[in-house]
Order: C-alpha cells, then sequence, then structure tokens
C-alpha cells in the first residue's frame, strides 16, 4: 500500500471507505454514483491515488457534509449519519443496482455576504442567472432555492439550525401562509432577509418566533413580504450536543459494555 501524505488528502481514502461502508454501499455502487471507474475507488480507499476536487465536492455535496470535515479528520459512523439525518433515505440506486443514476438537482446559493444585493436585484435576470449554485440530495428535488443561514436564532441548547448552516428551500405563495403554522419561512423584504417559525396568523398579520427564546417576536403585515421560503431540509456539518435523554442512554451503554467485560 502507497504511504499516505499526511500533509494532504490524508483522510480522504479512509473516510470513503468509512462513508461507504455505513451507507451498505459497495465499490462498484459508489463508483457508478459519481461516475468513477471502480478501479478509482479502491485507489483511493487504499491512498493510492486522490479524487480530483470536482468528485470531493460531488461526495461532499450528495451526503450532506462539509469539504473541510471529509479532507482533514476522521470521520466517525455517528457523524456520518448525523450530517445525513435529514436525508436519511438512500436514493433509489443505493437499493436497486439496476436503475440508473439520477442527476441531483442543482439550485441558487444566497450566501449572507449577498442578502442585500439579492433584495436589490432579485428581480433582475442576469444577477439571478450569475448566483452560485450548488447540488443537493436527490430527496430534496422539489426545492427552489439555499440560503445561508444568518444568526443563531433558530438554534437552542446547540440543537437547531446553526449560523452559516445552508437552508434548503420551496418557495411558497404569501396568501397560503395560514397553512403553515410551526413551520421554519425565510422572509425577504424589502430590507432584510430573516428566518423564523411562523408562530401564528392574525387578520393579513404574521407573528414569527425565534427557536431561541432570548430573540423577540417578529409581526409582519402581508404586505412587508416580498418572498416566503419553506426550510425543507438543513446542511450542516454542526453535531449536537447529546440531549438529556440521549445522554442517559450513553450511560446505560457504558455501564452495559463493563458488565460484558
Amino acid at each position: 500500500m502507497a504511504k499516505k501524505n499526511r500533509n494532504n488528502l490524508s483522510y480522504i481514502g479512509e473516510n470513503i471507505k468509512k462513508i461507504r461502508q455505513a451507507k451498505k454501499l459497495s465499490q462498484a455502487d459508489f463508483s457508478q454514483l459519481f461516475n468513477l471507474a471502480r478501479a478509482s475507488v479502491g485507489a483511493y480507499e487504499e491512498g493510492r491515488s486522490e479524487p480530483k476536487i470536482e468528485t470531493l465536492i460531488s461526495i461532499a455535496n450528495y451526503f450532506s457534509m462539509s469539504i473541510d470535515a471529509l479532507l482533514t479528520r476522521k470521520l466517525t459512523i455517528a457523524e456520518i449519519y448525523k450530517f445525513n439525518r435529514l436525508n436519511e433515505k438512500l436514493d433509489e440506486v443505493h437499493r436497486s443496482k439496476g436503475e440508473p443514476v439520477k442527476k441531483s438537482p442543482t439550485v441558487k446559493l444566497i450566501r449572507i455576504n449577498q442578502y442585500l444585493n439579492y433584495i436589490v436585484q432579485r428581480s433582475n435576470r442576469d444577477f439571478f442567472e450569475e448566483m452560485e449554485e450548488v447540488g443537493l440530495p436527490a430527496t430534496f428535488s422539489t426545492a427552489d432555492m439555499a440560503i445561508e443561514m444568518n444568526g443563531g436564532e433558530m438554534k437552542r441548547e446547540n440543537h437547531g439550525i446553526h449560523h452559516g448552516d445552508i437552508l434548503i428551500a420551496k418557495e411558497l405563495a404569501i396568501a397560503g401562509l395560514n397553512k403553515e403554522l410551526g413551520e421554519v419561512l425565510t422572509i425577504v423584504t424589502e430590507s432584510e432577509i430573516f428566518t423564523r417559525r411562523l408562530h401564528e396568523v392574525e387578520g393579513a398579520a404574521y407573528v414569527l418566533t425565534a427557536d431561541d427564546p432570548g430573540y423577540p417576536e417578529r409581526r409582519l403585515d402581508r404586505d412587508e413580504i416580498a418572498e416566503c421560503w419553506k426550510v425543507i431540509g438543513v446542511v450542516t456539518d454542526h453535531i449536537p450536543r447529546p440531549m438529556q435523554t440521549e445522554e442517559r442512554l450513553l450511560r446505560i451503554e457504558e455501564e452495559l459494555r463493563k458488565l460484558r467485560k
């Protein structure tokens, strides 16, 4: 086996193998998924060659993880499932080798530093065409937009949506928002873009709240909303701290392991 260069993509081969095994994919399945030669996957896992940057981007996008995490440390099985917790079902290609690979959908991405430009130029076709695009897991084929989360108001006790997470969103008709009570929405007005949960509808006014109780509620009239996006998924590389119930389960598992020794 070739010696791995610890200063360059040192963990990529190990991580590809771990992801593949966690998702119950053979090397042939994995190679088909990313249009690779089967031998290339084996070479990556054994450290004899390294994937192209385009392949790395495709892998990171498909499994909803950051390229940084993929490259710079050994991923655990728990991390792999957490990265993909909003996309638990695999594409049909994972379950039926005879079916062709479906091309992953792509949508435009609104970065935090582009919020103001988007507000001002969202009706400009040339601006829209030049916006950055991102690939999504096939289960989000109905998505219309990706939006980088700004702020921590939708996070509580390290759970929820973190600053910098990518929100996968579907556009909603403003007139139908009364049907979306309890849903997380990203709102575009003439002056800002923000994300809140729809708490209440009072006539033509909407009350939106943060998951973090430290943030005040927002109240908007219907005519103040320029666009509304329903968040249907989140791409994140944050591993949440276990909640109290999960911590108790972990302690029980540890005690059982001790008893087996």
